[in-house]
């Protein structure tokens, strides 16, 4: 069985968490889903805190009317 499909790696039944997963990005447990981050891995929190600062700053940029 593939790591993403045992529900005891997710958290909250949400958030995919598991340790010996080297992997940073996961396909879901529904592959036609997309993708999600492996919150285990401390790069994840930098990819998220990479696409926070992206829309923030576009956010931010646009012209407001």
């Amino acid at each position: 069985m593939e790591p993403t499909e045992d529900s005891n790696n997710y958290k909250y039944g949400v958030f995919y968490y598991n340790k010996d997963d080297s992997r940073i990005i996961v396909p879901k447990r529904i592959k036609y889903m997309g993708w999600t981050v492996n919150f285990a891995h401390p790069l994840s929190y930098l990819i998220i805190a990479g696409i926070l600062a992206v829309v923030i700053v576009a956010w931010i940029v646009a012209p407001q009317k």
